[in-house]
């Protein structure tokens, strides 16, 4: 499907479109903004929009009213690779550390490296504890004239009062599944059902959705996922250790893609940009490596969860809301050998599997873990309140 902008991306919220849109054509783009909405509600690909058009040259008195989406800034910023559009989530097992707040408000006084601005996009700033907002607050109220901030975070109460008060807030409507899948539907050209089978491996994400959808390979990842579970039942220890390892390299594969475009940009700046602008760049490339790995391994836990929660709603005699009926008949075999105590307590290893993530516990231990407690549970006949990981 051609787009006119990068605002039609984003999709299932057309009030915020219109508003980013009314925004920049108008020239009254704010220094500080707080996006809230749920997972899944599109709020960091509105950001990177948001961005695309704040730092393209052609700005709101060009064509199209700064719209582009065509010149060589729309198409870093749309892959995620200009130098002057930050992305931040917190690196703290409880949130934002108050290290790395203060790095962020030093990196905002640096001129910008190719634009005219710089955009930063602070992920889960409901996870913003009060030390680290007090150090966040000046750059906040007012922050350098090239810079702009724009906050992600799950609903507005969420977010200390002190940050609500110093942005413009932007709310994300929840899109329901249904609507959702009929939207992945729309932009992708899939059936209804391989879209839901894409909502749920992507955790609720439309975005994400569309582009597995797109992908052989992730699609080809959730497969091999779906054929581990179905072997977990009559797997040792040893079988479970080899499928977590094999299901981490295949996790890890787009890396590979991510690194060699990192490598690449930099030998083509390496000529013409100051050593501080490398440092930064490589700076950006680490932090986007790190967030790549997690997207994967968020993936994994979501494609196990969807499974999990299809065998709970077979054991419920409830077929009608399986998901992934292309492996229907794993599903009711693994249903078969369980019940829906079972299924629930294994569900809440994918929830711990998910904290751990975000705690920057290594993939490996989160890959084994996941894959042992889920089989234990599911199948041991130790009561589901008794079994390891459940006391």
């Amino acid at each position: 499907m051609s787009v006119s902008d990068a605002f039609e991306n984003i999709l299932g919220q057309p009030k915020v479109r219109e508003f980013l849109r009314a925004t920049v054509a108008q020239d009254r783009v704010s220094h500080a903004y707080l996006f809230t909405g749920p997972a899944g509600s599109n709020k960091t690909l509105a950001a990177y929009a948001f961005a695309q058009a704040v730092l393209c040259p052609k700005g709101p008195g060009g064509p199209r009213g700064g719209e582009c989406g065509a010149c060589d800034a729309c198409r870093r910023v749309m892959r995620r690779k200009h130098p002057d559009v930050r992305f931040f989530a917190p690196e703290g097992a409880g949130g934002y550390l108050v290290e790395q707040i203060r790095d962020i408000v030093a990196d905002t006084a640096l001129a910008p490296i190719q634009a005219a601005r710089k955009v930063y996009i602070l992920d889960r700033v409901d996870l913003l504890g009060v030390q680290a907002a007090n150090a966040f607050l000046k750059t906040l109220e007012e922050p350098p004239a090239d810079v702009v901030l724009v906050l992600l975070g799950r609903t507005r109460e969420s977010v200390l009062p002190t940050i609500v008060s110093r942005c413009q807030v932007v709310p994300f409507r929840f899109i329901p599944p249904a609507e959702a899948a009929g939207i992945i539907a729309q932009n992708s050209g899939a059936s209804p059902e391989l879209s839901r089978v894409a909502l749920a491996a992507c955790d609720g994400s439309i975005t994400r959705a569309v582009e597995f959808l797109r992908s052989n390979e992730r699609r080809a990842f959730r497969t091999r996922v779906l054929e581990v579970l179905a072997c977990l039942r009559t797997a040792d220890d040893w079988d479970v250790l080899g499928f977590a390892s094999e299901l981490l390299t295949l996790s890890k594969a787009p890396l590979d893609v991510v690194r060699a475009e990192q490598e690449q940009e930099l030998a083509e700046n390496a000529d013409f940009l100051a050593k501080s602008a490398i440092r930064q760049i490589e700076a950006r490339n680490k932090r986007q490596l790190t967030a790549k790995t997690l997207e994967s391994l968020r993936q994994l836990a979501a494609i196990v969860r969807s499974w999990l929660r299809d065998v709970a709603a077979t054991c419920a005699e409830a077929p009608e809301l399986v998901i992934n009926t292309d492996v229907l008949a794993d599903i009711r075999e693994a249903a078969a050998s369980t019940d829906e105590a079972r299924a629930a307590a294994a569900l809440a290893a994918v929830r711990r599997c998910d904290e751990a993530i975000s705690y920057n516990v290594s993939p490996e231990t989160c890959v084994d873990a996941l894959l042992m407690e889920v089989r234990d549970l599911l199948y041991e006949t130790t009561p589901p309140a008794l079994a390891r990981g459940s006391r």
